[in-house]
């Protein structure tokens, strides 16, 4: 029969856990009392290290924890030696390498192969090097090998894939000013080594489209030889066993030339203030940089101890006086950066309100003086120390983790035993090799100053710090983009097409009146995964509210642009919509005929015909229209006025491409006509398709619909 723990026993030990046992005789009674025993010794399990006769090096680390085993080749050759006319060559490489199949298999009859067997082959591309890797049960090892063996030596690069990796691309570079922190760190990347260099470049439509299969294939066959291969393999296998099969795989392999050593010329920034005006913000996002050091620095740990009383943890002085005793951060960090080969980045930075904009600045060049003025105390000597070698066994604390670090090291050329010179390096820091590192690496007069935010918000101009210099991060046009733009002025031509245009919409004082429309419409979209049908709701007040509701399988998804706000909401909350978002939902009413015809005599608007253009059985005129900077063509029938398609530059989900849209099934609404139909296609390919169900004309409004709704709480009752 069991014992029964008594309700007074178990209250007992519920309080030795809250506040402790009794103290025993000698026992501490404070945590400081209590003995800290040295650390273990730090020997991590090192590789095998081979040299194959090709000039292929490999690591070999056996790990028989679990059935599985996988490997990484890390290749010379990165996006830093791309050509400036080509930038995002590599990151497409690093893409269609995989997708793109072997020349006897596609990448689609890839992915099913591995994923039957639960394994994985994937590409990578990088700054200095591009990579392969393989990842499977120790049972599929033979048949997984053959296939990144097949990927490494034999990659096909197909169209299709290669348009795929450029489309992806292209919707990167159509969304990179989206989040103002991505800005922030883009823009300060290139204040710190300079616009053009590979370090800082960014792709751009054109550099992308200047990219073929040829130049891949170049690529891969200037890089990918045995002697320019760092290969690491970890996991259950036998390392004799092993080495047999790398050397019955690679010997045949001839060298090929050697990686070229890249020396890139690097600079300090020009100092000053540095601005990107983006009004759709209430936060400012703040950077400072200048240049950092390299690893193989003697001082690198003496900075990675700076490092993290400086900025690099809760506890550290940004935190502390920026953040929590000042309230002028949502976020706050800084370091001097030490890349393996090249100078890192000296980097301070912040998102503040945009309020408190000036408050912010002050307050981080108050800490970078206080490096100087008030170098670290024996207290924050100590919990720095403690805190970076706590800590970094847990970033070593694999074999793969060891095996990772041990390829990096061979690739930059560092010592073998790097990483356990790293400890004792770090425990002889002293407080005066702090101070003096802090002295040599981080200078105030230096700095490159940036801010991204809206000035008009600011509590103090920007120049009150120095002569400011604003940065235009505005994306240039996809290189072969159609033409569309109108004349600068109109022509009599032109106006006469208009008022044809104005009187096929009806009667031209009701035309003047429309304030509102709200339209119930079927909307039929393809996407990736097929055909799909919608039903949808849309109310628009020119010139900046417009209310759209999509009923999804998900739920209802309302999207919401107003004056003071511009949203999402979904079946799981509220999100702000990006600004490029929200700018192309705000562009839509410009695009419209309606809007158009109203603002026939506004100078911003101009209208000139240019010649005629067959439509189905319809000699259509061709009348190109401004309207306040967005510019469209209308293709319209002379003897009705209705316009029959419209052709534009617009963005989309992989960038700017020719959005055209064909009109039909015109109908009668409170005696003006609206075209029922409309087809959309993007680059050639069509994107949806409308029917419209319903037309209100200045329907009744609730004055609330264009604001956000209040989020409940997960206990709020409905």
């Amino acid at each position: 029969m069991k014992t029964r723990i008594s309700a007074n026993v178990l209250l007992a030990m519920l309080l030795i856990l809250l506040v402790g046992a009794p103290p025993a005789h000698g026992q501490a009674t404070d945590w400081k009392q209590v003995p800290i025993p040295p650390l273990h010794e730090f020997k991590p399990q090192q590789p095998r290290r081979l040299v194959l006769p090709n000039g292929m090096i490999v690591f070999l680390q056996e790990d028989h924890e679990l059935p599985l085993v996988g490997g990484t080749a890390m290749i010379r050759g990165g996006s830093r030696e791309e050509s400036a006319d080509k930038v995002g060559l590599v990151s497409i490489y690093g893409e269609a390498w995989r997708t793109g199949g072997t020349k006897t298999r596609t990448g689609d009859e890839l992915d099913d192969y591995l994923e039957a067997r639960a394994a994985k082959v994937e590409t990578d591309d990088g700054g200095d090097s591009t990579t392969i890797s393989w990842s499977c049960l120790k049972g599929d090892l033979d048949d997984v090998f053959k296939v990144w063996l097949e990927v490494l030596r034999d990659p096909e690069f197909r169209s299709d894939k290669i348009d795929l990796a450029k489309q992806q691309l292209r919707a990167e570079i159509s969304r990179r000013n989206d989040n103002p922190m991505q800005i922030a760190s883009r823009e300060a990347t290139k204040l710190a080594y300079g616009a053009n260099s590979p370090y800082a470049r960014a792709p751009e439509y054109a550099t992308v489209a200047a990219v073929t299969r040829e130049d891949l294939a170049n690529w891969h066959q200037t890089h990918v030889h045995p002697n320019n291969i760092i290969l690491g393999i970890v996991g259950d296998f036998d390392s004799a066993a092993m080495e047999a099969k790398l050397r019955k795989a690679f010997d045949a392999w001839p060298q090929g030339p050697a990686a070229k050593k890249i020396e890139i010329p690097i600079s300090e920034p020009k100092p000053g203030v540095y601005f990107v005006p983006k009004d759709d913000l209430n936060q400012s996002s703040i950077r400072m940089v200048h240049l950092g050091t390299r690893r193989d620095n003697p001082d690198y740990y003496a900075v990675e101890v700076l490092n993290d009383f400086f900025g690099g943890s809760f506890s550290s002085r940004l935190v502390s006086n920026v953040r929590t005793k000042k309230g002028l951060a949502y976020y706050v960090f800084g370091s001097v950066g030490a890349a393996y080969d090249h100078p890192g980045v000296f980097q301070v930075g912040t998102g503040t309100k945009s309020s408190t904009t000036a408050a912010a600045i002050d307050a981080l060049l108050e800490e970078v003086d206080g490096l100087t003025k008030n170098p670290p105390t024996a207290e924050e000597l100590k919990k720095s120390k403690d805190a970076i070698l706590n800590s970094f066994i847990f970033s070593m604390d694999s074999k793969q983790k060891v095996l990772r670090e041990r390829m990096t090291y061979e690739f930059y050329g560092y010592p073998a035993d790097f990483l356990e010179r790293y400890r004792a390096g770090i425990e002889k820091v002293t407080q005066a090799d702090v101070a003096r590192v802090a002295r040599q690496y981080i200078h105030k007069d230096r700095l490159a100053i940036l801010v991204v935010g809206k000035a008009a918000d600011f509590d103090r101009p920007l120049s009150t710090f120095g002569p400011v210099a604003t940065l235009d991060i505005s994306i240039p046009e996809m290189p072969g983009a159609k033409k569309t733009g109108p004349a600068a002025t109109s022509n009599a031509e032109g106006r006469a097409l208009l008022a044809k245009v104005a009187a096929g919409l009806g009667d031209a004082q009701k035309v003047k009146a429309v304030k509102a429309l709200r339209q119930k419409v079927t909307v039929q979209m393809n996407t990736p995964q097929g055909e799909i049908t919608l039903g949808a709701e849309q109310v628009a007040v020119p010139p900046d509210r417009l209310w759209q509701k999509m009923t999804t399988p998900m739920g209802e998804m309302i999207m919401v642009t107003s004056p003071s706000a511009a949203f999402m909401k979904g079946p799981r909350g509220s999100r702000d919509l990006p600004s490029s978002q929200r700018d192309e939902m705000l562009a839509e009413f410009k695009r419209d005929p309606l809007f158009i015809v109203q603002h026939a005599d506004d100078p911003k608007f101009t209208f000139a015909a240019s010649g005629s253009e067959k439509i189905g059985e319809v000699d259509a005129r061709i009348l190109d229209v401004n309207a306040d900077g967005a510019q469209m063509r209308w293709f319209v029938d002379p003897a009705s006025g209705h316009i029959l398609r419209v052709s534009a530059q617009e963005a989309g989900p992989e960038g700017p491409s020719e959005k055209v849209t064909d009109y039909s099934d015109w109908k009668p609404v409170q005696d003006l006509t609206f075209p029922f139909r409309e087809v959309t296609t993007r680059g050639g390919e069509k994107e949806s398709s409308v029917e419209i169900q319903e037309i209100e004309i200045n329907p009744a409004l609730d004055p609330k619909l264009f604001d956000r709704p209040e989020e409940k709480s997960p206990g709020e009752a409905k």
